[in-house]
């Protein structure tokens, strides 16, 4: 990273560096064979949502004001420009290390991946007939050279094809003949209900594979009857998808939502990856795409390396995996049964605190189901952002409106590329009687709460269960999040408020305990740091420690700085983007940043406050960023319960000490790997993390064993 301002880095370029602690996973030769595939996949998918996104973003910056200048010095040209060099350098190793190293090492365990130049006849004979039986008839090949250059999907791959008439050969569509100064070039999407990856036969005992889309151009000459190939290509483009629905538009918001979708699968190219076989081809397309050099991403092989996970299926028992985690069932709730007793009585006694993927989703389904069906239970009300697909919890929540029960559910639909789905998941809820609220005006709603009403002994008594991460239980298995159930009233009587606010026509009133974006949160924490500030002492400094997604709120950045000058110890784990400059003299000596990269993906936001002595640990949806603070509903909640709160804390220091996964941050904008000290042990936080939860559900399985002796007479 170059070209840097001394108080901000570039929100962009700092992403960009975030993805290649991702790509260094993938170089790791220490970690399993298919974790390291995996991680690279997960570059090819980064980078694919990022261009799609944020230079999308940056390129219509570029049009509407080309000479503006962001807080880290960069104008839009400048930035364009930055991101490209620093892409296609990551991209070449993503690559380098595919070819150079993946490849040799699956060979030499007996997975062989080939080209269709070097089939065996075996494995031509094979690949045509699947060809001419299961591809070719899924195929449409378009034409190129009419009047409107077909519309080419997002992210989907093609195969392109460069034609010559065959002499002596009569035409029946005299008008693909053409100008014989003009390419014919012919376009051919590859089915995206198909596998991706054709494994083939073979004599020996090799597995051996090859992608579809070499096999479409090997055989695709099939398509064109009267004309011989003479170059082919395969290409992938990214649309901008940095669209915002139009709320003031008025009508149907639903409708207006999926005007923005139909709008994505048209809107301008941002890049285009594809493989070298064709300088015609890809000049031809760079040319009807409207893009230059620095937005073509040249390749040897795998345009799309986010295919590659398929290979695990051949890892049967798990040799070149990570060693299998469990997802162990909370210590402090009965047992794993979904028959077993409701929480109520336990939450009246304490909070509970959930801490996934090391400890099992499952407490939350049961929550949501045993309200479900609980006749004592009246009304259940909660937020949705991303659900994932089969969601048991909307199955509750559909029986619950079914047994009677008053249930609203506030479905964001602006959760970015899964707003199809919410679309989906708002119509079937609605005809099952739940209360849909579709978001809010202007603002989304990225907040994570829970409640429940329940009549007890003549009165109501509210549960709440407030979470970092999404009420998805697939990625419950994949993200490491941190959730608290609680029956507190302060806090649930806050919870009341928020979902008054935000399902009616409510002014906030004086939450005691929850923080509200973009309403409170934000001068909440500002407040936080210059209590830091104003109790902070030679002798006895102050202490921050934050961890989360992203950090780029200048206010808060501004804040931190100010707090390291007056000698607050700042320690900040981020997983992602980070503007804030550690380590500068006089300004930011005392804030040091790590990141850690690791086979769960890092979510949870906690932040630590010193606060004199009366320490407070605060959990939040919401990350450091202008968009959570600023622009969407967010909460953040604090950990009363005394023994939720010294495991958190123990949690968030952990990450600290880790010197296996874990980066620091430079000055220069640099990350660096921590070494270990001469002598010292490893610690990687994640294993130190599940090591304790398995310890946790052994001793408490096996307990002690108590025998009773019965006396008997003689």
């Amino acid at each position: 990273m170059t070209s840097i301002e001394p108080r901000f880095f570039n929100r962009e370029l700092s992403w960009i560096e975030f993805n290649n602690r991702v790509l260094y996973q993938g170089l790791r030769k220490d970690l399993p064979l298919m974790e390291r595939i995996q991680f690279l996949a997960i570059v090819t998918s980064n980078f694919d949502e990022f261009f799609q996104v944020r230079v999308a973003s940056i390129k219509r910056l570029l049009m509407e004001s080309p000479e503006s200048v962001d807080s880290s010095g960069l104008t839009p040209e400048m930035v364009l420009r930055q991101i490209s060099a620093r892409s296609h350098q990551l991209i070449r190793l993503q690559h380098d290390c595919l070819k150079n190293d993946i490849l040799p090492e699956l060979r030499s365990k007996g997975i062989v991946y080939a080209k269709p130049e070097f089939f065996t006849p075996q494995q031509s004979e094979y690949a045509q007939n699947l060809f001419r039986n299961e591809i070719f008839p899924l195929l449409t090949p378009l034409r190129t050279d009419t009047e409107i250059f077909p519309t080419v999907a997002n992210l989907s791959l093609y195969a392109a094809f460069l034609l010559k008439p065959i002499s002596g050969i009569r035409n029946s569509n005299e008008e693909l003949k053409g100008d014989d100064d003009k390419p014919r070039i012919a376009i051919v999407q590859v089915p995206q209900g198909i596998s991706p990856i054709e494994w083939l036969p073979t004599e020996n005992h090799t597995k051996v594979f090859a992608c579809t889309e070499e096999i479409i151009c090997e055989y695709g000459t099939q398509l064109f009857p009267g004309f011989a190939v003479e170059e082919t290509m395969i290409f992938k483009i990214s649309r901008d998808a940095d669209f915002a629905v139009d709320e003031d538009a008025g009508g149907n918001f639903i409708h207006e939502m999926e005007k923005v979708l139909v709008q994505r699968k048209s809107s301008f190219v941002v890049r285009m990856t594809s493989n070298t076989s064709s300088p015609t081809i890809c000049k031809f397309l760079m040319e009807r795409l409207n893009l230059n050099d620095d937005d073509v991403y040249l390749v040897e092989d795998f345009v799309d390396p986010s295919i590659l996970p398929e290979l695990r299926s051949t890892d049967e028992n798990g040799k070149y995996s990570f060693p299998e985690w469990q997802n162990f069932y909370p210590t402090d709730l009965p047992d794993n049964s979904f028959n077993s007793e409701p929480f109520w009585d336990i939450l009246k006694q304490r909070d509970i605190l959930l801490h996934v993927p090391y400890e099992s989703y499952e407490p939350v389904l049961k929550f949501i189901s045993d309200a479900a069906d609980d006749p004592d239970v009246l009304t259940i009300k909660m937020t949705l952002y991303r659900t994932g697909k089969d969601s048991p919890i909307v199955k509750s929540l559909e029986r619950a409106a079914q047994n009677g029960k008053q249930v609203v559910v506030l479905v964001e639909l602006k959760a970015r590329f899964d707003e199809e789905r919410n679309i989906a998941w708002a119509n079937e809820l609605e005809a099952n009687g739940v209360t849909v609220i579709y978001g809010l005006v202007d603002l989304k709603v990225h907040a994570k709460i829970l409640m429940v009403m329940r009549r007890e002994a003549e009165s109501i008594v509210r549960y709440a269960h407030l979470s970092t991460g999404n009420y998805n239980h697939k990625t419950a298995r994949l993200y490491s999040d941190l959730s608290l159930f609680t029956a507190n009233y302060e806090i649930v009587n806050d919870a009341t408020q928020f979902f008054n606010l935000v399902t009616g026509y409510s002014t906030l009133q004086n939450m005691k305990q929850l923080g509200m974006a973009p309403v409170t949160l934000k001068s909440k924490l500002l407040t936080m740091i210059q209590r830091e500030i104003d109790r902070s002492d030679r002798e006895h400094p102050g202490l921050i420690i934050a961890k989360m997604n992203s950090l780029t709120h200048e206010e808060i950045i501004t804040a931190l700085y100010k707090a390291s000058q007056a000698g607050v110890k700042v320690l900040l784990n981020i997983r992602g983007i980070c503007m804030l400059v550690p380590g500068l003299p006089g300004l930011s000596e005392n804030i040091k940043v790590i990141s850690i990269v690791d086979r769960y993906l890092e979510h949870s936001r906690i932040f630590y406050f010193q606060n004199g002595g009366a320490e407070e640990i605060y959990l939040s949806s919401a990350d450091w960023m202008s968009r959570n603070l600023d622009r969407r509903v967010e909460l953040m909640f604090p950990l009363l319960d005394r023994k939720v709160f010294k495991e958190v804390k123990e949690i968030l220091e952990t990450y600290f000490k880790d010197n296996v996964s874990a980066h620091y941050l430079t000055e220069s904008g640099n990350w660096k790997r921590v070494e270990r000290a001469e002598g010292e042990s490893e610690i990687r936080a994640q294993e130190v993390l599940y090591k304790k939860y398995k310890h946790r559900a052994e001793s408490v399985n096996k307990g002690p064993k108590i025998e009773f002796q019965v006396r008997r007479k003689d």
